[in-house]
């Protein structure tokens, strides 16, 4: 049996006791057990003791509880505990609803043993829900909008605010109400508040946003069903702009505005409209739109609005005319871009008046006609008169002026005008193929200007269409060709036509012709027409002409009335052709005007040409190669050519005390003159600087030229300034301070005998100095 008992409440196992009524089994039905209410939020102390469960065979054996599930020993743990041998369970901590609200634990019975005396049972704790949550909006500031001039009822903005305590009960159940509005106007209360749905609308008319354009309101949320006694209470900023509306139409300052413009001026702003507008500003609802209603029939003026500053700016558009208007009377409209809300009408000073007055000046004169066409044959001659090109003054009002014409522009310098009364004339002849006319017109400007204050010109334009007449004779097309020697059915000719600068009927067709002189152009040659402009030009049946370059006269004529004709010349190659009826290499050279002999001739001399070139490289090659076999002359031991001796030098003689010595005293270390190559006692410093190129030897020269080196490197050698003696200081060999021996300045020649020294006579020029020193002893 099981039974809930209270207080505290006890919880009984189901038994399993079982009856046998008529041979069948019956199992008695569980009691449900009810479920378990803790309050949230409780103060203690703890553990509470929420229930005790019991079996009832504890009575016979010893039996263990324990309970599973979340809050037992499932997360969060130990929120539920129970005493394993009394059966009392507890709660250990506060519960939150709003964390949990319900439990579900299974109570297990064991014996000592742990083996199962009773089934599980389930039980279910239920969180009871405490009103500790209060109401929290989800923004602090909530924007709104409205259109002024709305009307009551007119729907602005929601707000809504959640209250997590349990929304079935009185704890979460949220009511709204609005506090005084901001600014008070002369309506304290303009808008409520659903107190369920949190709603905002209208609840009085009256809303203009050129006196409010904004409100502000605090929106209370309060639960417990809106009890302030109770409840708990949070609050938000509503913040309703009042959006515009064309409610007020443009009105302009003055009923009369005005202004001026010097005639035929456009793009200029002649007066400025100002207009007033309450409405936002910089909206389609404040923006002007200007009209001119009426006083500009043609249209001369338009109204512009200046997007900063909303002015109507009064904009000639097309040239107005002193002599034609001298003032405009306009009416003028102003509305906005948006059209006026309903029930809104225009004021009267959306209208207004503009008088514009028109200014006279100096106009420049006009040609009536302009450009101005006449026709005249070409060939005029000088001094025709073609026409009166004349202009007209458009101030009639003023006193009268005088109009002077002068030449503007004249390619060609065929015209002149008259300076006072326009006449044209021309000063050259008019020629219809002058690269100044294009499709036959000639075009001509002139410039005419009054003595107006300050002086005013005009332009005007003559063009003068020329006919044309048959003044040019036709030129002959082409003025070269080749023709086959031999005319067979394949080539047939040359097609001719002609040029002529003239045009219809000036030109074409032609008429082609050979000439009657010389006889020899009709008995070779001949023509056929193929249509109106080509001909074909041919040799003569059974005629053969040695291949050359000839020239065949051809009088073209044209067919003007009377008709003009042109003796031309066209250059004829005639020459062998092939299968083709094409040239051939040779034949082209024949045609030329070579003959075969001549060509055979020209090929014979290139031949020898060649032939005297090749002979004189092979004679070059060979004394090249005779010059480096042959032996020199003389031996190359006694070769003295380029051997240059050189010897220490001594210097003055022991006499010479007036120097210093020390200056010439052999240097303590001679290694820089001991590494000198033999022969070289010298230890002055050479010069630094590029050294003279001495002619090579050759390593078995030819005994011819041996005089040529000598010259070479004698010539090298006098122009080296590197070759010693060199321009500084030097040093010799110091052979002490005093000899035993006298001197040796009264040394003679003991030889008395005469030696022959004729022979330097046969050495050259460069010994002749020599030689007259000791050949010409009897002279003296």
């Amino acid at each position: 049996n099981v039974a809930v008992l209270a207080p505290p409440p006890v919880i009984m196992f189901s038994g399993s006791h079982k009856s046998i009524t008529k041979g069948h089994r019956r199992q008695k039905r569980d009691w449900v057990i009810p479920p378990i209410n803790v309050a949230e939020n409780s103060r203690g102390p703890f553990p509470q003791m929420l229930v005790s469960i019991r079996s009832d065979q504890d009575k016979d054996i010893s039996v263990r509880y324990s309970i599973t599930g979340v809050g037992a020993d499932q997360p969060p743990n130990e929120v539920f505990s129970i005493d394993p041998v009394l059966g009392k369970m507890f709660v250990t901590k506060p519960l939150d609803r709003e964390h949990r609200s319900s439990y579900h634990l299974r109570a297990h019975a064991v014996d000592m043993n742990g083996n199962q005396v009773e089934n599980p049972i389930d039980l279910h704790i239920f969180v009871i829900d405490m009103n500790d949550n209060r109401p929290e909006f989800k923004n602090q500031v909530y924007n709104g909008s409205v259109d002024e001039g709305s009307r009551p009822g007119t729907y602005v903005m929601h707000l809504s605010a959640f209250d997590a305590d349990d929304n079935t009960t009185a704890n979460g159940m949220v009511r709204y109400r609005i506090l005084p509005q901001t600014p008070h106007s002369s309506i304290p209360n303009m808008f409520t508040i659903n107190s369920e749905t949190g709603d905002i609308v209208t609840v009085a008319p009256g809303l203009d946003r050129e006196k409010v354009s904004q409100y502000t309101i605090i929106v209370q949320a309060t639960d417990m069903e809106g009890n302030l006694s109770f409840g708990l209470s949070n609050t938000a900023t509503a913040i309703i702009t009042v959006t515009d509306i064309n409610d007020n139409p443009p009105m302009l300052t003055s009923r009369t505005f005005s202004g001026e413009v010097p005639e035929n001026q456009v793009d200029v702003v002649v007066a400025n409209l100002t207009v007033i507008d309450a409405d936002q500003p910089h909206s389609p609802n404040w923006n002007a739109v200007y009209r001119i209603i009426s006083g500009d029939p043609a249209g001369h003026f338009t109204i512009r609005t200046d997007p900063v500053t909303n002015d109507g700016m009064v904009t000639v558009v097309k040239p107005v005319d002193f002599e034609m208007n001298r003032a405009f009377m306009l009416t003028v409209v102003a509305s906005n871009q948006a059209h006026l809300a309903s029930g809104i009408l225009s004021s009267l000073q959306s209208t207004a008046g503009v008088t514009i007055s028109i200014q006279d000046v100096n106009e420049p004169p006009y040609f009536p006609t302009n450009p101005k066409h006449i026709r005249f044959e070409e060939g005029v001659p000088a001094g025709t008169s073609l026409t009166t090109f004349s202009a007209s003054d458009p101030d009639r009002l003023q006193m009268q002026q005088i109009i002077r014409y002068s030449k503007l522009n004249d390619p060609a310098d065929w015209l002149s005008i008259n300076r006072t009364n326009g006449q044209i004339v021309t000063t050259a002849m008019l020629d219809r193929e002058s690269v100044h006319v294009k499709n036959n017109i000639y075009e001509a400007t002139f410039l005419a200007t009054d003595n107006g204050s300050p002086a005013a010109s005009g332009t005007g334009t003559l063009q003068i269409y020329l006919i044309d007449i048959n003044d040019n004779p036709p030129a002959l097309v082409p003025r070269e060709s080749q023709i086959c020697e031999r005319m067979n059915k394949n080539v047939n000719g040359v097609n001719i036509t002609a040029a002529d600068a003239d045009t219809d009927p000036n030109a074409g067709p032609f008429v082609f012709e050979l000439p009657n002189f010389p006889s020899s152009i009709r008995r070779n040659w001949t023509i056929s027409r193929i249509s109106g402009d080509f001909a074909r030009l041919g040799l003569r049946y059974q005629v053969y002409l040695e291949p050359g370059m000839y020239e065949v006269p051809i009088i073209v004529s044209d067919s003007g009335n009377p008709p003009l004709s042109n003796r031309s010349v066209i250059k004829v190659k005639v020459c062998p052709c092939d299968e083709h009826g094409d040239c051939t290499t040779l034949g082209a050279v024949a045609a030329a005007g070579l003959g075969t002999g001549a060509i055979i001739s020209i090929l014979i001399c290139i031949i020898i040409l060649l032939s005297m070139v090749l002979l004189f490289v092979v004679w070059i090659k060979r004394r090249e190669k005779e010059r480096q076999t042959k032996q020199l002359l003389i031996d190359p031991e006694d070769d003295v050519r380029d051997n240059i001796l050189k010897y220490d030098e001594e210097g003055g003689g022991e006499e010479d005390q007036d120097y210093d010595l020390s200056q010439l005293q052999q240097p303590d270390s001679l290694e820089h003159i001991m590494s000198k190559p033999p022969g070289i006692r010298r230890v002055d410093e050479r010069p630094i600087i590029p050294e003279s190129q001495y002619p090579i030897r050759p390593v078995v020269p030819h005994p011819g030229d041996i005089g040529d080196f000598i010259h070479e490197g004698l010539r090298a050698a006098d122009n080296d300034p590197t070759a010693p003696p060199y321009d500084s200081l030097l040093v010799f060999d110091y052979e002490g301070s005093g000899s035993t021996a006298g001197s040796v300045s009264s040394l003679n020649s003991t030889s008395t005998g005469d030696q022959d020294y004729d022979y330097l006579n046969d050495w050259g020029p460069r010994f002749k100095k020599l030689a007259d020193m000791y050949g010409g002893g009897d002279d003296d």
